[in-house]
């Protein structure tokens, strides 16, 4: 048997796999060079884009309100860090963070809000972002952190606080939420006080850090504070006497305003009702009234040193005439004017201090109407007194061609004419200040602004004399005194206006000057309708003046008069011996 011999084969390259292999290695690596360049170069821009809206944000820089100082620099409204709490729904549900209801009913707790609120806030898993609460403090903050509920955030933030609470409320006004002023200060130099947050671009990672500071998108500017002219402490004895005497009366409401007789600046402007911009549950519409400068009335007689000053300087009479004012009324047409008695012939000072409405009837009268008219307008009646504050009335003084005699009459007594108290405050400012009337500020001035001559310097130093006689024994407002200074001063009592005449309603005022030598305050007090058997103003107004008055005038280091003023109890007094004495000691 023979062996067949075996031969050897070569392996045989099977060229299609090959080539298929080469072809897809090939297909494979242009498919990734053609994907690359169409990243690369066609959708470059496109893919950036969304990778910086994914990264890129511009964040805010936290700015702070500027304070609200007094011109001493205490402090009446500053701004204190406070945190938001807010949540995103979709946070809490991925992370099961409605689990430990006990963690939510302690959330509720610590923000005053019924946990059933809070829960259907965050019930919607697509919502990204909710208000919790605003404005919580850090330790209710610190709180909240400790709490550790998923989704649950805390975002700091600024709120007001008012140091003062009621006493300034009206004259600084308040912030709302979003921390911008809705009145007083707050709201007219708001952009002042606000200031421009720096916004700057940056990169920042999935967790929410900063990774990269890219640029600055808009520079910031910083607030400003604001100094006021109000001085803090003679605003605190104002609001203090003024509550007092309104609870003591049942009053409505009530006002006080102290202006600087040199400057114009406002010391004190105060206002009850008031409320605390601290709790905005006190802060009812009608107790946000600066009633000082919104409200008007008729001010009955505190108008007639103004127009016997203007008789003074355009009419007939002198310092020292005569007026017959008997037998005690005076007839213009069909209608009557009357005095409480017969004065008979009295001069022009026992007409301010008797308060004879025919008197300054006959004076009035004695000057041509268009100069009369003229005259009021020119001290400031009739027109805002552009004190920077919001909604400030201008006060009703009708221009019309036709006056009756009688109109004008009832015009020099304060009826058939409104004013605001600080219109009223500024017009005395003119008798206390050599005829000069100065523009009102509500800032803290550097120097005396130079004002406008409204009355000769002679006639309005003359009436400021007379005026003391409002004071004096026989006067309508002995409780104005004020010891160891003289003081002048005018009572208001005048009916409120109602549909078809007046009411039995009164508004009460008292319009005083200190001291006499030289003149510093004008302290404007006005109460409306007093209930009791006391609705006078020398009984209601002028204690609240006199009170007022010589708590700033000590304040302010102002040196005592050169005379000494009668003690109360000598004053009421009504022997010829105790007004011989009384006479002596004013005697200059």
């Amino acid at each position: 048997m023979s062996k067949q011999a075996k031969v050897n084969k070569k392996p045989k390259v099977i060229t299609w796999r090959l080539y298929l292999v080469v072809v897809v290695i090939i297909a494979v690596f242009v498919a990734i060079a053609s994907r690359a360049a169409f990243l690369q170069v066609i959708e470059s821009e496109n893919l950036k884009n969304q990778g910086d809206r994914r990264s890129e944000r511009t964040i805010v820089s936290q700015s702070h309100r500027g304070n609200i100082v007094d011109r001493h620099g205490t402090a009446l409204a500053v701004s204190v860090p406070v945190q938001i709490v807010w949540s995103d729904p979709k946070i809490v549900h991925e992370k099961n963070g409605l689990v430990d209801k006990r963690r939510w009913q302690a959330l509720a707790d610590v923000l005053d809000r019924p946990v059933e609120k809070l829960l259907s806030a965050v019930k919607n898993p697509n919502r990204r972002f909710v208000y919790l609460k605003r404005q919580v403090s850090p330790a209710q903050a610190d709180y909240i952190k400790q709490l550790k509920i998923p989704g649950i955030f805390l975002k700091p933030s600024s709120r007001r606080y008012y140091p003062t609470g009621e006493i300034t409320a009206h004259v600084v006004g308040y912030t709302n939420i979003d921390d911008e002023g809705k009145n007083g200060i707050e709201r007219s130099f708001d952009e002042w006080l606000t200031g421009e947050p720096t916004k700057r671009k940056v990169r920042k990672s999935r967790d929410g850090m900063v990774v990269e500071r890219l640029s600055t998108v808009e520079e910031g500017e910083h607030a400003n504070d604001v100094v006021i002219s109000i001085d803090q402490r003679i605003q605190a004895i104002a609001y203090k006497e003024l509550k007092t005497a309104t609870e003591y009366h049942r009053a409505t409401s009530g006002s006080v305003v102290v202006l600087d007789v040199k400057t114009g600046e406002i010391l004190a402007m105060v206002n009850t009702p008031s409320y605390n911009p601290n709790n905005r549950r006190t802060m009812n519409a009608y107790k946000l009234r600066n009633r000082a400068i919104t409200d008007t009335f008729e001010p009955g007689s505190t108008i007639k040193p103004l127009a016997a000053m203007t008789a003074l300087d355009f009419g007939e009479y002198k310092v020292d005439s005569m007026i017959n004012t008997s037998p005690g009324w005076y007839r213009l047409g069909a209608n009557r004017i009357r005095d409480p008695r017969n004065l008979g012939k009295v001069d022009i000072a026992t007409i301010i201090a008797k308060s004879s409405n025919v008197g300054i009837s006959k004076l009035a009268l004695s000057v041509p109407k268009e100069q009369f008219l003229t005259s009021f307008y020119a001290m400031g009646f009739g027109s805002h007194t552009n004190v920077t504050l919001p909604v400030e009335s201008p006060g009703v003084l009708r221009e019309r061609r036709r006056w009756s005699d009688f109109e004008l009459a009832t015009l020099s007594f304060g009826y058939g004419m409104a004013v605001t108290p600080l219109q009223l405050a500024r017009a005395y400012s003119v008798i206390a200040n050599d005829g000069k009337l100065n523009p009102i500020s509500i800032l803290k001035l550097d120097k005396a602004p130079q004002g406008e001559q409204v009355v000769s310097p002679e006639i309005a130093q003359a009436m400021l004399q007379m005026m003391e006689g409002v004071t004096k024994a026989g006067g309508t407002a002995l409780k104005a005194r004020i010891g160891g200074y003289r003081v002048a001063g005018k009572t208001g009592t005048a009916r409120k206006a109602v549909a078809g005449g007046y009411g039995d309603d009164y508004v009460v005022s008292f319009a005083g000057i200190a001291p006499i030598d030289n003149p510093r305050l004008v302290t404007i007090v006005i109460i409306n309708e007093p209930k009791g058997d006391k609705y006078y103003g020398g009984d209601v107004a002028a204690p609240v003046f006199a009170k007022v008055t010589t708590g700033a005038l000590q304040l302010l280091n102002v040196a005592p008069s050169k005379t000494v003023t009668v003690p109360m109890k000598l004053a009421r007094l009504s022997s010829p011996e105790h007004r011989s004495i009384e006479g002596r000691l004013y005697e200059q």
